[in-house]
């Protein structure tokens, strides 16, 4: 129920107009004098809703809270609206620039203090930036509210002072970096760049990306940024949204302190509606480092919040999601595509409307032939439209969709603030479900009909480098040479400060209330008489049940060259059962909205499963019928296995990808433990459907299988719903073996070939330890946090903050049952690779020398150990955890054993496990870049060099 309420005494009251006003409200408001109460929302039962007040600072800000008190933490967002799609021409890219310089500390805030202060609370955070605004948040422990509040307070009203032209130019080269990682480096990478240039003309704000381009980065400075702040982020221009375990007076009356005396910033108006607009088709080619060639078809639509968006979504729900869609059904079941969907892009200003079909890799390739098959789907769809019990299904996803983004609380103030932002309505589950659900087939055709049939627009072909002659016909339209205008360049003199003036110190960082106390929630277990053993915990915060039922069959019990074989019988199970096909068991749980995927890891194979309670016997049901009737087909398997391979030739185009099996290799090579997880070509090409069906026989069996439970139901009417996993029989699986690993003696450098690439990957790796949760890898892990070990440790400092080489550097210890490894990586600016290198080089002979402070003792002992109120919110959290007990045997309180060890852990102890495993010399070194421009730069290390080849 929404109560609207008048925060002071108005001329409504003297006038008589009384029937909006709630005489509830005291006469005289308790609220801390310049903050005024909108609306309250209370939680609706049986419905998904999220209870909120909403309320307006003088200065403009509005602020949202939510309280939760099912976990000991809070998360605050604060959204601007401002996105790349208010920068000027000329300086794209600024919007995103300046998320990275929001955190490089404000005057009461020093440099990286924003990153420390928050791990060290035990929390996390980060910030976005998309075309319309910007959002920075933070989970934290709920006893470090106000803290966060001073913090973002600081940046929002004292940040320029604190702005340098060092800082200015380390972040500069670190965006670079973000857009040669995530863009230029990636496959694919550059095709909605390309799109959204020919999609809008020239100038239009959707018409840039938000990553920006270089050349407008390159010709800006300091200045150019802060006047962007001053423009943008003023407090009535921002939406300040609190969730969790919080005491509203208290809450208010912290926001009123830090926020309060922000002075208002320039008046902000709502941007005008800009849909696409296309006078003629556009045919544009791009061509990349790819083997498998795509078609990409725009169509313009509406935007974000139109009256036809629903049905639109629904068309592309008909067209490309799941199992049945058309496109499914006509392009991928039918092998004429690799991968095909539809979907709809929408955004504050414009909305567009796009098909896809990837090609198969070689001589299958061309797509005109696709576009062709694409163009006859659609056409298809006109003659038979969507059907009712289509539309059904896509309501039953919707409204399931809805309160499963009801778990956490981060997900309900990432709602709040987001529909606060563009619609000045805080909740809108209830209204978008209910325009959901007026529309009709009618209304989607109708759609159809006014959008896409007929209709301009924008076809996309990307093709391998060389192959112009793959795309769907040449290209009709090449981006021109952009007119700028010319730079004007922004003075100290230009910027118009606005100072606060505060009754209190801001240098004073709040003190921390007593710390909070997350509780391990309470668990049950039960042994069936088969050997299955399930471990569940009960939790009412919704009406859902998230289980996981996880079998002996991950690829570890592969027999040597057959790799990929687990991850096929994954597969093969998806496909249908003896009684019902694919497509029946899909419409199924939609109708539901059910969730049920099967997915192969190292050591087990896992039947993943989220349901509404009610909903939980039918879904059950048909997870019963498809492990016990599984299909079988030898089609289903030839369609599969081509799959895999095509799915091989994607997987190998990303540069992460030969990073990872180059470690494998060189750490494992000649082993079991090199075997890539989804296997070789000359593996999946051997696969026979027998084997999956030997495979399945043997390893899909109730000894050894473990049940993870988390939802709304107890362990009795659980049990009770498992009965077929009671009733289930079959021998225990074959054991595994374990295989000797050979120590590495010597140093190495192995370069990997990536012919062209902007940036390298390095990696610096050992050979480490199996997992262990209390022992000396863990403790290792502890060593590692303050050397490559968060935001704030020294490798990713020196890489990304001082020298600028890196988006991100990191290091970490992996490990499974049998091996381990430690590995230190970062992907950098091909020109600093061997720059790169010795600086890793440095960090790690210092480190393992010196070991860590007595100020990283504290920042560590502090941080990781109050984390746990972070770790146990959500069910797919719970079910992490619990899984993580079974897999590996652990106590059920291991968390409060390894926070134990953090507490009383002494420096000495991890110093010398630093200078055990952290020494530089005992490393492989790893370099995935292009060779031809590398070796003779790797070469002036004086480390022997070795081209390694990649088993694919």
């Amino acid at each position: 129920m929404k109560k609207f309420l008048l925060g002071a005494f108005s001329l409504a009251t003297i006038a008589g107009c009384t029937s909006n006003i709630d005489y509830s409200m005291p006469f005289f408001s308790s609220l801390p004098q310049g903050v005024t109460l909108v609306e309250e929302v209370d939680a609706v039962a049986g419905k998904a809703t999220i209870p909120y007040s909403k309320y307006t600072l003088d200065n403009g800000l509005t602020v949202i809270l939510t309280p939760d008190h099912s976990d000991p933490l809070v998360h605050v967002d604060v959204t601007y609206h401002v996105g790349s799609a208010r920068e000027a021409i000329g300086k794209s890219g600024f919007a995103h620039f300046f998320e990275h310089m929001m955190f490089q500390g404000s005057e009461h805030v020093g440099d990286q203090e924003h990153f420390r202060l928050i791990t060290e609370a035990g929390g996390s955070l980060n910030g976005t930036t998309n075309r319309d605004r910007t959002n920075y948040f933070e989970t934290v422990p709920a006893n470090q509210l106000e803290k966060m509040l001073w913090l973002e307070s600081d940046r929002m009203g004292f940040l320029l002072d604190a702005v340098s032209q060092r800082k200015f130019e380390i972040q500069r080269d670190t965006v670079k970096n973000e857009r040669a990682q995530n863009y230029d480096n990636r496959p694919y990478g550059l095709m909605w760049e390309r799109m959204g240039e020919a999609m809008y003309e020239e100038g239009h704000p959707y018409s840039w990306q938000t990553i920006g381009y270089v050349e407008d980065l390159d010709r800006v400075d300091v200045n150019d940024l802060k006047a962007f702040f001053l423009r943008w982020y003023g407090p009535n221009n921002a939406v300040l949204t609190i969730g969790g375990d919080i005491d509203v007076k208290q809450t208010l009356a912290w926001v009123d302190k830090y926020f309060g005396s922000i002075p208002v910033g320039p008046a902000v108006e709502s941007a005008a509606k800009q849909p696409a607009q296309l006078k003629q088709d556009k045919y544009i080619t791009l061509e990349d480092n790819i083997q498998q060639p795509m078609v990409l078809i725009g169509w313009p639509t509406q935007y974000k919040g139109h009256e036809d968006e629903m049905a639109l979504n629904a068309l592309a729900s008909a067209l490309g999601s799941g199992a049945n869609s058309l496109l499914y059904q006509q392009l991928v079941k039918t092998q004429k595509a690799v991968d095909a969907g539809a979907f709809q892009d929408c955004a504050e200003l414009s909305c567009n409307f796009y098909v896809y079909a990837m090609a198969p890799s070689g001589s299958k390739g061309q797509l005109q032939p696709l576009y062709e098959e694409v163009m006859q789907v659609l056409e298809q769809f006109e003659s038979q439209g969507i059907s009712k019990s289509r539309l059904d299904q896509i309501n039953g996803m919707a409204e399931a969709d809805a309160v499963f983004a009801l778990q956490s609380v981060k997900g309900k103030v990432s709602q709040l603030a987001a529909n606060e932002t563009f619609y000045g309505q805080p909740d809108r589950l209830q209204s978008q479900l209910a325009n959901i659900r007026m529309v009709t087939p009618e209304s989607v055709m109708a759609a159809y009909k006014q959008y896409v049939n007929g209709h301009h627009n924008v076809t996309l072909s990307v093709v391998p480098k060389g192959k112009l002659d793959f795309a769907v016909v040449p290209a009709s339209f090449i981006t021109p040479e952009r007119q700028l205008p010319d730079y004007q360049k922004v003075t100290e003199s230009d910027l118009s400060y606005r100072r606060a003036s505060d009754d209190f110190d801001r240098t004073v960082m709040p003190k921390v209330a007593e710390p909070v106390k997350a509780q391990m929630p309470a668990l049950y277990r039960v042994y069936f008489d088969n050997g299955v053993e399930l471990l569940g915990t009960v939790t009412n915060e919704t009406p859902t049940m998230q289980m996981d039922i996880r079998f002996p069959a991950g690829e570890r019990y592969v027999p040597e060259g057959k790799e990929g074989l687990a991850n096929l019988t994954a597969a093969m199970l998806q496909e249908g059962t003896v009684d019902s096909t694919l497509e029946e068991l899909q419409a199924r749980l939609d109708s539901m909205g059910s969730q049920m995927s099967i997915n192969a890891g190292n050591y087990t194979t896992t039947i993943s499963v989220s349901s509404l309670e009610k909903f939980l016997p039918q879904t059950l049901a048909i997870v019963e019928d498809v492990l016990s009737n599984p299909r079988f087909n030898q089609a289903d398997f030839d369609r599969l296995k081509k799959q895999m391979l095509e799915g091989l030739v994607y997987q190998h185009q990303k540069p992460n990808w030969l990073a990872s099996q180059a470690t494998r290799q060189v750490l494992f090579g000649g082993s079991i433990y090199q075997r890539a997880s989804d296997g070789t070509e000359a593996s999946i090409q051997s696969l026979t459907l027998d084997d999956v069906k030997q495979f399945y026989q043997k390893q899909y069996t109730p000894e050894g299988t473990q049940v993870v439970a988390v939802g709304d139901m107890r362990e009795k009417a659980l049990t009770e719903q498992l009965s077929f996993v009671n009733d289930w029989h079959g021998e225990p699986a074959p054991m595994i073996r374990a295989e000797s690993i050979q120590p590495l003696k010597g140093q190495t450098i192995y370069l990997v070939d990536k012919p062209g690439a902007p940036q390298s990957i390095v990696r610096m790796v050992r050979q480490g330890l199996p997992f262990d949760a209390t022992g000396e890898v863990f403790l290792t892990q502890l060593a590692n946090f303050n050397l490559a070990g968060n935001f704030n440790s020294r490798l990713n400092q020196n890489l990304r903050e001082d020298k600028g080489y890196t988006y991100g550097a990191s290091g970490y210890f992996a490990s499974n049952r049998e091996v381990g490894a430690l590995v230190f990586s970062a992907q950098v600016r091909a020109d600093a690779t061997v720059a790169s290198i010795e600086e890793m080089q440095k960090e790690l002979t210092h480190f393992s020398e010196s070991g860590m402070t007595a100020q990283e003792m504290a920042f560590l002992r502090l941080a990781v150990g109050q984390q746990d109120a972070l770790k146990y919110e959500t069910p797919s959290q719970k079910t992490q955890l619990l899984g993580s007990i079974l897999s590996y045997s652990l106590d059920d309180d291991y968390l409060q054993q390894r926070n134990n060890i953090v507490e009383s852990v002494d420096k000495t102890v991890l110093n010398a496990l630093a200078a055990k495993w952290f020494n530089p010399s005992d490393y492989q070194i790893i370099v995935v870049g292009d060779a031809n421009r590398l070796k003779p730069q790797l070469e002036s290390l004086q480390i022997p060099i070795k081209e390694l080849e990649i088993v694919r």
